[in-house]
């Protein structure tokens, strides 16, 4: 029994050390701490949402014509007319489906006011004379960056769009690791026709172009949020899948596995607590790549008016809307979503090598 526990012991601080190694390698790597920074900001970005958004109404769809295409940092005059007096709403609700406006804003150019009454000049309409007793207040809105074709707010898009992205890659890479370990294994523990058979699923599936694929998927389930989950999840498990057989295949001839055999235990309890912790480095560097293919699958659904519908924003859909204005004074409308899209893809990417490289024991 003594023996027994110090070779456990000197295992459990092999492990350990290994993991300190890693999580050193991976330190030293600064395009890999870079785009864990960026990840963790668009994740907070996400997480908060409406809590931090200028706009903060759902979907973020203050429509305002009169404020089309300005320019960054641009600032507007709103008169807040007939409050309603409705209670605000607990922050966890605010932040998840955002809060209707309690009054009606108008942009205005200027005003003033004489006893009761206060005069303003809107920027579309006639002059306004309205009591005192109608006005909220005077409210003072800034533009970071800019206003689209329907006066919407473009930042708030933004953010709220980087909360559509990560959660389709989130949520599909779930569905695909659930499908692709559970295939990948069992193909490889059992062999003979059920690898066959897992094999063939796999080549058949790999055959078709990803995004037809998925768009086949998603006009048999719908258009919408929830169902492109499921069409990016379905077509994402085939790499999972790959990996998990190939490595499964190695692992299942060690001499500690053939132990398991002896001593009775099942094959899911086989599999699952002395197979796949092992396979751990290889699919998490697989499932970072394929959140980033997750994403870029999105925004091209959402490009082509088959992914997220409006009016919830999608950074795929503001470069559909304002891909027009590439050649105008207001290209920023599309290289704005553009550009977050490139990061995102990108901080997934150099975290899908950097992990590749820190779990790389040769190394």
């Amino acid at each position: 029994m003594r023996l027994t526990l110090k070779k456990q012991s000197a295992a459990d601080l092999a492990g350990h050390s290994l993991d300190r190694m890693a999580w050193r390698r991976f330190r030293r790597n600064p395009l890999s701490v870079a785009s864990l920074v960026v990840i963790g900001l668009f994740v907070v970005v996400a997480i908060l949402g409406y809590l931090i958004t200028p706009d903060a109404t759902p979907y973020c769809n203050q429509q305002y014509l009169e404020l089309a295409t300005r320019k960054p940092g641009s600032r507007a005059d709103f008169l807040c007319l007939d409050p309603t007096g409705a209670k605000p709403l607990p922050p966890l609700k605010r932040m998840a489906r955002g809060e209707p406006l309690h009054y009606t804003a108008v942009p205005i150019a200027s005003w003033t006011t004489v006893g009761d009454t206060l005069y303003a000049e809107p920027l579309a309409g006639a002059p306004m004379a309205v009591p005192l007793e109608r006005v909220a207040g005077i409210e003072h809105r800034t533009f970071l960056l800019g206003t689209d074709a329907y006066g919407r707010d473009v930042l708030s898009m933004l953010m709220i769009g980087s909360r559509v992205s990560l959660s389709v890659g989130f949520i599909a890479i779930l569905i695909a690791l659930a499908i692709g370990i559970a295939l990948g294994a069992l193909a490889a523990y059992h062999g003979g026709w059920v690898d066959n058979l897992v094999l063939w699923l796999i080549n058949v599936v790999w055959s078709i172009p990803t995004v037809l694929l998925v768009i086949a998927i998603t006009f048999a389930l719908g258009k919408g949020f929830w169902q492109i989950f499921v069409a990016v999840g379905l077509t994402m498990w085939v790499d999972i899948a790959r990996v998990v057989r190939g490595e499964v295949l190695g692992i299942k001839e060690k001499e500690y596995i053939e132990a398991t055999r002896a001593l009775g235990y099942g094959t899911l309890r086989t599999i699952f607590r002395h197979i796949l912790p092992n396979c751990l480095g290889a699919v998490v560097v697989v499932a970072a790549s394929n959140f980033a293919s997750a994403i870029l699958l999105e925004a091209g659904l959402s490009f082509l008016g088959i992914g997220v519908q409006p009016p919830m924003p999608s950074w795929g859909m503001m470069v559909k809307d304002n891909y027009g204005y590439l050649l105008l004074d207001s290209a920023y409308l599309a290289l704005l979503p553009g550009l977050a899209i490139m990061l995102i893809v990108l901080a997934f990417m150099l975290l899908a090598g950097g992990l590749r490289d820190a779990l790389d024991i040769r190394r």
